[in-house]
């Protein structure tokens, strides 16, 4: 068997998986590993802190939280180069685009997981930064512009005066 495409790295916001070697697009990356669980038991999983939960559907999931699922370390993006698909009760990422070495492979992890785990604000996705980056700018441009509207105002306000 060929040595995996990839390799487990630091990234921005922790573990990542980074590519090796090129990638093509469709192609299976990894299989998400772990005990097949109820729904009713990865709740009760889910309130005593487990992150690692995969939902399968209505009514199974995967725990993923043993260490030799290496796919547990795919971090989330909403600007993904993979995707995650379920064939029965398998789950496999696979890439959506072609990767280039060094690239982090993401996918998404869905709006719900986005919304009630990592909070929208505290996503750290390049989209979400350069959202963000491009929001700050716009700020401190505004705040610019309104600090040079009042010099004008008293400026106008000190010649009135005279």
């Amino acid at each position: 068997m060929a040595p995996r495409p990839f390799r487990l790295g630091r990234s921005r916001t922790g573990l990542g998986i980074f590519a090796t070697r090129p990638i093509k697009k469709r192609t299976r990356i990894a299989e998400y590993k772990g005990p097949l669980i109820d729904n009713d038991e990865a709740i009760r999983r889910e309130t005593k802190g487990n992150r690692y939960l995969y939902e399968i559907n209505s009514r199974w999931t995967v725990d993923g939280t043993v260490r030799s699922n290496i796919a547990r370390y795919f971090n989330h993006s909403c600007n993904p180069n993979a995707e995650s698909m379920t064939i029965g009760k398998r789950i496999f990422i696979k890439s959506t685009k072609n990767i280039e070495p060094g690239d982090e492979i993401v996918y998404d992890y869905g709006t719900d997981y986005l919304k009630n785990v990592i909070g929208r604000s505290n996503c750290q996705c390049s989209r979400c930064r350069k959202r963000k980056a491009k929001k700050a700018r716009l700020r401190r441009e505004a705040k610019v512009r309104a600090v040079k509207r009042l010099a004008a105002k008293r400026k106008k306000a000190r010649a009135a005066k005279r």
